[in-house]
């Protein structure tokens, strides 16, 4: 597979990275079994979901795959009274990226990114390259400096129920 908008956005600003490549099931995207496919631990891939803030407008949060994005918790982060992830017909037109290929690098228009501080535990972790079937295995640093991206609290704590959608 070629390369993506988001690996030639990486070789633009010098920062090594690795493709990995995964098979895609259509009918399951789910972060999760990307982690499983690629033998990773949930913890250490990092899916992107989009939402909209009632003052700032479109944003971008990176969590961990086993995680569910605590709404109030980026609602602080950004700014914002109320925040909700974004109906997934409108994830494509805001982003130019297909559910599942969702990333942060190379979205349509520059959007905030909030990025989950679980992301610090690791030397490596695995972000979506902007397509289905590839990821990106990079440092977190040189995630967080090639999008720009902002670090805080972002999950909730295990077993409380989210209505996040699993992207």
């Amino acid at each position: 597979m070629g390369k993506t908008n988001a690996a030639r956005i990486l070789d633009q600003l010098h920062l090594p990275y690795q493709i990995l490549e995964y098979e895609v099931d259509l009918q399951d995207l789910a972060a999760e079994t990307t982690a499983a496919k690629l033998g990773l631990p949930l913890a250490q891939v990092f899916k992107t979901l989009v939402a909209r803030g009632d003052r700032t407008g479109i944003c971008l949060a990176a969590i961990p795959a086993d995680a569910q994005l605590d709404l109030k918790a980026l609602a602080d982060l950004a700014g914002d009274r109320k925040i909700e992830t974004v109906p997934l017909k409108d994830v494509q037109p805001l982003t130019g990226y297909l559910r599942g290929g969702v990333t942060a690098l190379g979205t349509k228009r520059s959007y905030p990114l909030y990025v989950d501080a679980s992301i610090q535990r690791f030397d490596q972790v695995a972000v979506s390259a902007g397509k289905r079937g590839l990821m990106l295995w990079l440092t977190p640093q040189d995630y967080l400096t090639a999008t720009g991206g902002q670090l805080g609290h972002l999950i909730r704590t295990l077993g409380a129920n989210s209505e996040s959608p699993q992207w």
